[in-house]
C-alpha cells in the first residue's frame, strides 16, 4: 500500500517534471538546451548536482553543461572523457531500466580513468538505501529514446536532496526525463544544423550574387565583344545576350543581335570554321558582317559553360577585333608576293601562278605519260595519299580536286597496269578537275587551239633614260609602263615584273593570232611619250610570245618566252639597221 507521503512525492515530482520538460521545448539554441537539461535535473528531479556529457563527432564525450555547483562547473565544464572509459562505466554498472548505477563499493576501480567527475570520499551509509558520496548514477540519452538508438550523451546526477538512492518512482522519472532530454537535444541539433545550412546557403547566395554582378559588369563593360549563345537544340547558336562592344563592332543594337546567330553573320567562306569552333569550344579567326554589309575580321574564343548537374548550358563567346592585324598580315603577304615599286606580282608570285596552272603530265595524245608498273600493279613514281594518286611532278588526282574526284575515276584515269600508259580519257586535252595547258602548234598556223600565252616584255631604251636622267625618272617610267600594261589586258590576266625593265604577261584562252595581237597592242600602249618632271621620255618594248604547257616547269616556260623575246629584239634591231 502506498503511503500518503509517497503519493504526495509522486505528484510533486510529476509537476516538477512537467515544468522542466516544458522548459526544454522553449530553449532556443543547442547550448541553451544542454544547460536547460542540466538545470532541469536540479529543479524538477530533486538532485543538487548534475552534468550533461555530450557525444562529440569523434565519439568522445565532453562535459557540455553543469548545474548545482559553481565549483563543479569550474572543475569539469569543457573537459573530455574518452568513449572507451564511458563504455566501461556503462557496461560495469547495475541496470535500473535504462539507467546505470555504480555503487560506492565498486566505483573505486574508476578513480583513475579520464572521465571528469566530482565525487569525494565519505562515511559508510547508516541505512541500506542511503546515498553515498561515491555513488554514481547515469541516465544515457539516445536518438531513438531507447538504447536501440545512437548514443547522444549521458546525464550524470549526484546528491539527491532526500539523501536516499532513488526508488522506483524516482528512477522512472529520471528515465522519462532522459528520454525527453534526448528528443530536445536532437531537435536542438537539427535546428542548429538547419541554421548553419541557412547561413551557409545565404553566404553562398551572396557570393553567387556577387559573382553574377562581377560577371555582368565584366561582360557589359569589357573592351572587346562578348556574347552568350544557346548551346544545343533547335536554337543552337542563337544569341541571347551581347555586350556594347560587340554591338558597336557590328553596328547593330542588342535587340537586333538577338535575332541572329553567328552563323547568320559569318562570311560564307568561314561557315565551316565557325561550325567546328562551336562544336569544340575552341578558337577561330573569321569574318562577321556589319550592318552596312561590310565584313570585319574577328577572333572568336568559345567557352562551354556547364552546370554540374544539368550538363552544358550555354556558349560564352569572346569576340576580338583583329581587322588591323589581318590588314597588316595581308600587307606583309602582298609585299612578299608583289613588286614594291609597281605593285605588280613579283617573280615568285608569277611562278606560283604558273605552277597552279601546270601539272607534270603533258597533255595531248602524242605526249602520253609513261610510268613503270610493278608486278602488283602499283604505280612507281606515284604516292598514295588517302586514295589519291600523285604523279611524279606533284599533280594530284584526288585530294586537291575536291570530294567529287578520287580513285573512283576508274582505270581510264590511271596508267594501264600492263603498258604503263594512261587511258584515252587522260590522253585528251583535260583530265577530271584540271584543264591541261596546251601549247598551240605554231607550224600548223592558227588552228583554233587556245592556250596559256606568256608574253615576255623587255623595254628598249630604258637604260639610256636611267643613266641620263637618274633612277627617279627610271622608276617613274617603270610605274607608268606597269600601268599601261595592266590597262591593256583583261581582268583575270596577270601582269608581273620580273625585275629591272622586264615584265611578263600571262593571258589564258588565247590562240596564236590573239597573242600576237595582244603583243602589238601592248607595244603600242608603251610607245607614247611618258612625262616625268616636265620632260617627255620615250621607251620601246620587245615582246616574246611563249606558251605554257603541262609537262613544263615555270622556269622552262619563262625561258622559252625570254628566248623568243631576244629573237624578236635582234630581228627588230637588224630591221632598224637596214632601214637606216
Amino acid at each position: 500500500m502506498e503511503t500518503e507521503s509517497e503519493s504526495y512525492v509522486r505528484l510533486a515530482t510529476l509537476r516538477g517534471l512537467h515544468q522542466v520538460v516544458a522548459d526544454l521545448n522553449t530553449a532556443r539554441s543547442l547550448a541553451d538546451t544542454l544547460q536547460t537539461v542540466a538545470d532541469g535535473v536540479i529543479a524538477g528531479l530533486g538532485y543538487e548536482l548534475s552534468a550533461v556529457n555530450l557525444v562529440r563527432p569523434d565519439g568522445d564525450l565532453v562535459v557540455a553543461a553543469v548545474a548545482g555547483s559553481a565549483q563543479a562547473e569550474a572543475m569539469m565544464a569543457g573537459r573530455v572523457g574518452s568513449r572507451t572509459s564511458w563504455e566501461r562505466r556503462l557496461d560495469m554498472a547495475d541496470q535500473w531500466g535504462s539507467l546505470r548505477f555504480i555503487p560506492y563499493t565498486e566505483g573505486w576501480v574508476l578513480d583513475d580513468d579520464d572521465v571528469p567527475q566530482w565525487h569525494t570520499a565519505g562515511p559508510a551509509p547508516r541505512f541500506p538505501d542511503e546515498w553515498h558520496p561515491m555513488d554514481r548514477l547515469f541516465a544515457p540519452m539516445y536518438t531513438a529514446g531507447t538504447a536501440g538508438g545512437e548514443l547522444l550523451g549521458v546525464i550524470s546526477v549526484d546528491k539527491p536532496r532526500n539523501g536516499r538512492r532513488p526508488g522506483a518512482w524516482g528512477r522512472e522519472a529520471l528515465q522519462m526525463y532522459a528520454f525527453q532530454a534526448g528528443i530536445a537535444i536532437s531537435n536542438a541539433r537539427l535546428r542548429a544544423n538547419m541554421q548553419r545550412a541557412l547561413v551557409r546557403l545565404e553566404r553562398e547566395q551572396q557570393a553567387l550574387r556577387a559573382s553574377e554582378e562581377s560577371f555582368r559588369q565584366a561582360f557589359e563593360y569589357a573592351p572587346s565583344g562578348m556574347a552568350i549563345a544557346e548551346l544545343g537544340g533547335d536554337q543552337h547558336g542563337r544569341l541571347h545576350k551581347t555586350n556594347d562592344a560587340l554591338c558597336r563592332l557590328l553596328g547593330r543594337s542588342a535587340s537586333q543581335m538577338r535575332r541572329y546567330s553567328f552563323s547568320d553573320l559569318v562570311h560564307q567562306e568561314d561557315i565551316g570554321t565557325l561550325l567546328r569552333t562551336s562544336a569544340e569550344g575552341g578558337r577561330a579567326e573569321l569574318r562577321l558582317q556589319r550592318r552596312d554589309g561590310s565584313y570585319v575580321w574577328v577572333s572568336l574564343r568559345n567557352s562551354v559553360v556547364a552546370d554540374a548537374a544539368d550538363g552544358p548550358r550555354y556558349l560564352l563567346t569572346h569576340v576580338e577585333d583583329i581587322e588591323e592585324r589581318k590588314r597588316h598580315e595581308l600587307q606583309l603577304a602582298h609585299r612578299a608576293s608583289h613588286d614594291s615599286l609597281t605593285g605588280l606580282p613579283n617573280s615568285a608570285e608569277l611562278r606560283a601562278r604558273l605552277s597552279s596552272r601546270l601539272c607534270g603530265i603533258p597533255a595531248g595524245a602524242e605526249a602520253h605519260a609513261v610510268v613503270a608498273v610493278t608486278p602488283y600493279g602499283s604505280l612507281e613514281g606515284f604516292d598514295e595519299v588517302e586514295g589519291a594518286g600523285y604523279g611524279p611532278y606533284g599533280h594530284g588526282f584526288g585530294s586537291d580536286l575536291g570530294p567529287d574526284y578520287g580513285p573512283e575515276f576508274g582505270s581510264d584515269y590511271l596508267p594501264d597496269t600492263a603498258t604503263g600508259e594512261f587511258g584515252a580519257e587522260h590522253s585528251g586535252a583535260s583530265c577530271p578537275g584540271h584543264v591541261h595547258a596546251v601549247a598551240p602548234d605554231e607550224d600548223a598556223g592558227d588552228d583554233g587551239t587556245k592556250g596559256l600565252a606568256v608574253l615576255f616584255c623587255d623595254l628598249d631604251g630604258f637604260k639610256a633614260i636611267n643613266d641620263r636622267f637618274g633612277h627617279h625618272t627610271g622608276d617613274a617610267v617603270l610605274i607608268e609602263v606597269a600601268r599601261r600594261l595592266t590597262s591593256g589586258v583583261r581582268e583575270g590576266d596577270t601582269v608581273a615584273r620580273l625585275g629591272g625593265d622586264e615584265f611578263v604577261v600571262l593571258a589564258d584562252g588565247l590562240g596564236q593570232a590573239d597573242a600576237e595581237d595582244l603583243a602589238v597592242r601592248l607595244r603600242n600602249a608603251i610607245v607614247p611619250p611618258i612625262r616625268v618632271d616636265g620632260r617627255a621620255v620615250r621607251v620601246g618594248a620587245s615582246f616574246g610570245i611563249g606558251w605554257a604547257g603541262c609537262g613544263m616547269t615555270p622556269d622552262e616556260v619563262l625561258r622559252s618566252a625570254d628566248q623568243r623575246m631576244y629573237v624578236e629584239k635582234r630581228s627588230r634591231a637588224k630591221a632598224g639597221r637596214r632601214a637606216g
